[in-house]
């Protein structure tokens, strides 16, 4: 539920001002990983993940799938054309972020074929 002067866009820009966060969907944007596999890249504790991938629900960023007990996480698709756009500038943004880098290399190592989380 939206707070009375939250808007959608104030919620994905508060979720873009977070380097956590910021991690996340970079980490999704190739194709979705396991919440374990954003565990053992990011070297936070689940809890501490699960509570900021639930903030990039409800601004809309992600999307989850659920699979037994597994949960999937990968990039929404864009609802807006504002949407689009922030998106776009992420993306040429990532690249020029050393974190950001290591994190994608980490994240090579431990998926599997596929896009599943090889953890």
């Amino acid at each position: 539920m939206l707070a009375a002067t939250q808007t959608p866009v104030d919620l994905m820009f508060r979720a873009f001002s977070d380097p956590i966060r910021l991690r996340i969907l970079a980490l999704v944007q190739p194709g979705e990983l396991c919440v374990c596999a954003l565990t053992a890249v990011i070297k936070l504790p689940q809890p501490t993940i699960s509570r900021h991938l639930a903030y990039l629900r409800r601004a809309g960023l992600v999307s989850v799938r659920r699979a037994s007990s597994w949960s999937y996480y990968t990039l929404a698709p864009a609802q807006a054309a504002f949407h689009v756009k922030l998106l776009e500038c992420l993306q040429s943004c990532f690249r020029d972020v050393p974190q950001l880098t290591a994190d994608a290399a980490r994240a090579r190592s431990i998926r599997k074929p596929g896009g599943r989380c090889a953890v």
